[in-house]
């Protein structure tokens, strides 16, 4: 029963924030220590939050899940197509499965439920009123095109997470978010961590992968891998 939920938990925490919330227009606010330039290109990717929203929104796209529990030397991975309709509801259409049984119907499966609940995004999203923004230096292996911010939650909540957002420093639009989450929502969870990179496709930036990291006190690191592919309208 412990395992179950604890598997419950760490797929709820993993799934949140994929979907892009829609958010007021945008404010500087004496917690972001920035300079005029970064002002503004915060001020686009708050902006663009509708139009990443609606990228993703009437679409589907091939996805690769492969979960891991290397303490006990079992892993699992599922193929399936991912729909999401034009109101954000994501439903799964498994195509082929594979590995240890246990792992798929306790990460993998837990995981696809818990994505396909529909929820209030907006107090995991990513902006001033839940986060403190700082300019970071940008990684010298990115370029000049990669702007990266700091990002320190203002509360201490389930979905919000201490680390960094990479930008495109020209549109705003998002290119990485890596952290480690602020609070965990069960007693048999250490720390989740976690790496969503995007792909600027048409100008918007859209899903790419998820690799998350979850310290359980039961079942030792329990390791998630999601990869998007072949995203496709069908609205």
């Amino acid at each position: 029963m412990r395992a179950s939920m604890l598997m419950a938990a760490i797929c709820q925490v993993s799934c949140l924030a994929i979907r892009p919330a829609v958010v007021k227009p945008f404010t500087p606010t004496p917690t972001m220590t920035t300079d005029d330039a970064s002002f503004d290109l915060i001020r686009k990717y708050l902006n663009t939050a509708p139009v990443r929203q609606a990228a993703t929104r009437g679409v589907e796209m091939e996805v690769d899940i492969d979960a891991r529990l290397p303490k006990i030397r079992k892993a699992g991975a599922l193929s399936a197509l991912r729909h999401v309709s034009c109101a954000g509801q994501v439903t799964y259409e498994a195509l082929h499965s594979s590995g240890d049984v246990r792992v798929n119907r306790e990460v993998i499966a837990r995981y696809l439920a818990a994505e396909s609940e529909v929820r209030d995004t907006g107090a995991q999203s990513i902006t001033p009123s839940n986060y403190e923004f700082r300019l970071k230096a940008t990684p010298r292996t990115e370029g000049p095109n990669v702007t990266v911010f700091r990002l320190k939650p203002k509360k201490k909540r389930v979905g919000l997470f201490k680390g960094e957002l990479w930008l495109d420093a020209q549109t705003g639009m998002p290119l990485r978010e890596a952290g480690q989450f602020v609070k965990v929502p069960s007693l048999f969870l250490k720390s989740i961590r976690f790496v969503r990179d995007y792909e600027i496709r048409d100008g918007v930036s859209v899903p790419k992968s998820i690799e998350s990291t979850v310290e359980s006190r039961l079942m030792g690191p329990v390791e998630l891998s999601v990869h998007f592919h072949n995203l496709e309208d069908v609205k």
